[in-house]
């Protein structure tokens, strides 16, 4: 007995610490039986941070039983929340709306007490879960009071960040962001214990990369990183750190750096838990898809999927270079009658802009404009830049060019002024489209090369061969070849099937097929021969 007595002092000697791998050995060598349901909940606690997750749910339901035993309403209220989030969060929303309710039932009857605060926190964040931001605003904003009248810095932390994204999510993004700084604020002072300032980090990162704010998310990370580097390396914040991370290397145009971390991203999280794998995967996708590696994009985007993350735009995107405009429009239809967050759905509207275009759907895109126009009264850089951008290509589809040229040349200060180099060069080669329809022939060829020059550093290999296609000038190709024709013709001279045509540039041998029968038509030709013998003549092989 005096063992067991003095194994369990260890384990809570080190919860104190915060030695989680130290109080896990510990109460793993204890009789379950031994211990009380403070024990358990700190022993599920010592399970999370050693990124043991199904293991700390399985020891956080058994605290929660040995409270109720126990006969202590209020800390089995405190477990059945916190069992509720993380059902919520592994997307099993009648396990978490059941914790829910048996946090309501022990609350019953209660006065005013901190432990309600922490019941307001639950209802706000389920309320956002659920798409109810105007009750998660509410339950938030009662939280915070609750936690300020009881001195309480993680219910006042946490609730401070959930009301800033609701906010955000209905559109008040300058307040929402406003109060994900102060937030921040808390978290850098010290005031929230480990657990609560990971999850207001990863989350306040996030919002801010969705906005394409990366100087904000810049500046917090920076402050945040004593945080970090005291983190246990084999706790799940190291990985999901990594997502972000990712996405700030690929934003700021470090493409290799961007997928390293990524890749490291995916390898952790998907040994804590596949669920948590799915944005690693989805910015790993978004990675190769601007680095040109179309079949690493496709499977990174299809496993993000399979593990619950929907790829869009992104997807879409892929496959329009795929040759498969039809097919990403009717994906990104879909997925915009589910999504509501400004955010997000700024930047499907932005994709379905482009693509519509492309295809001539003009009125779909002219509505997708407008509806762009209405998702905010805060026009914050990143939406401006994307409503500007898909306003010139619109404009210019329709022949007004002077406001084409107008519009696009916003769209490209605005992101070069937001140091995003990707974006301002996908919106100068739409810009050099528009001084080409104005008969300013210099100046797009200048804006074609600047393009590719951005794209050739950032090694997004695909985007540089295109603009550079796009400088040699509309006359540069004979026989009236189209920049695909033309390589689908160097190919062809290459002693390429149309098999090995349709890999190399990952579209369809229908594809092919199709562009071989134009090509044949306009050179006037008829066999592979013939138009073998045509590149060779004409400089195309």
């Amino acid at each position: 007995m005096a063992g067991t007595e003095d194994t369990i002092v260890a384990a809570r000697d080190a919860v104190a610490r915060a030695a989680w791998a130290d109080a896990y050995a510990s109460f793993r060598d204890v009789d379950g039986s031994s211990l009380s349901g403070s024990d358990l909940e700190a022993f599920a606690d010592s399970a999370w941070w050693g990124s043991k997750l199904a293991e700390s749910l399985e020891l956080r339901q058994r605290a929660y039983a040995a409270y109720v035993a126990e006969g202590d309403d209020l800390a089995a209220a405190a477990c059945a929340a916190h069992l509720s989030i993380e059902h919520f969060v592994r997307n099993e929303p009648a396990i978490g709306m059941g914790f829910l309710k048996r946090t309501e039932r022990h609350m019953k009857g209660r006065s005013d007490c901190v432990e309600l605060g922490y019941l307001a926190l639950l209802h706000a964040a389920i309320g956002r879960f659920t798409g109810d931001a105007g009750t998660a605003i509410e339950r938030a904003e009662r939280a915070i009071a609750i936690g300020q009248r009881y001195g309480d810095a993680n219910l006042v932390g946490m609730s401070i960040h959930l009301e800033g994204l609701s906010l955000i999510d209905t559109g008040r993004i300058a307040e929402g962001m406003a109060m994900l700084d102060e937030a921040m604020a808390l978290v850098i002072a010290g005031e929230l214990d480990a657990y609560f300032t990971g999850i207001v980090y990863c989350a306040v990162i996030s919002a801010c990369l969705e906005l394409n704010d990366l100087g904000r998310a810049t500046e917090w990370s920076e402050a945040s990183r004593p945080w970090y580097e005291a983190l246990p390396p084999n706790s799940p914040f190291p990985g999901m750190c990594r997502v972000n991370r990712a996405e700030v290397a690929s934003l700021r145009g470090a493409l290799p750096e961007a997928e390293a971390e990524a890749r490291g991203a995916v390898t952790q999280l998907l040994e804590v838990d596949p669920g948590l794998a799915a944005p690693a995967f989805h910015q790993l996708g978004e990675i190769l898809r601007r680095s040109g590696d179309h079949a690493g994009a496709e499977q990174a985007f299809i496993r993000a999927l399979e593990l619950g993350v929907d790829p869009q735009p992104g997807l879409a995107l892929l496959r329009v270079s795929q040759g498969k405009p039809h097919a990403a429009m009717t994906a990104l239809r879909l997925t915009l009658t589910a999504e509501r967050q400004p955010a997000r759905r700024a930047r499907l509207l932005g994709a379905l802009t482009e693509i519509a275009v492309t295809i001539g759907e003009l009125d779909e895109a002219r509505a997708a404009v407008d509806e762009l126009g209405t998702l905010t009264d805060d026009l914050i850089p990143a939406f401006e830049a994307t409503i500007a951008g898909a306003a010139g290509r619109v404009q210019l589809a329709d022949g007004d060019t002077a406001d084409a040229l107008a519009s696009l040349r916003r769209a490209v200060t605005i992101w070069q002024e937001l140091r995003l180099p990707y974006e301002t060069a996908h919106t100068r080669v739409a810009f050099g489209e528009a001084l080409r329809a104005a008969g300013d022939e210099d100046g797009a060829r200048v804006a074609f090369l600047s393009a590719r020059s951005t794209f050739e550093g950032l090694g997004a290999t695909a985007d540089a061969a295109e603009a550079g296609v796009l400088a040699a000038g509309p006359d540069a190709l004979p026989g009236g070849l189209t920049a695909r024709e033309a390589e689908v013709l160097r190919l062809v001279a290459a002693g390429m099937t149309n098999r090995d045509i349709a890999v190399e540039l990952v579209i369809s041998e229908h594809t092919v097929a199709r562009h071989l029968q134009n090509m044949f038509a306009k050179l006037g030709v008829s066999t592979r021969a013939a138009a073998t013998a045509y590149a060779y003549s004409h400089d195309l092989a």
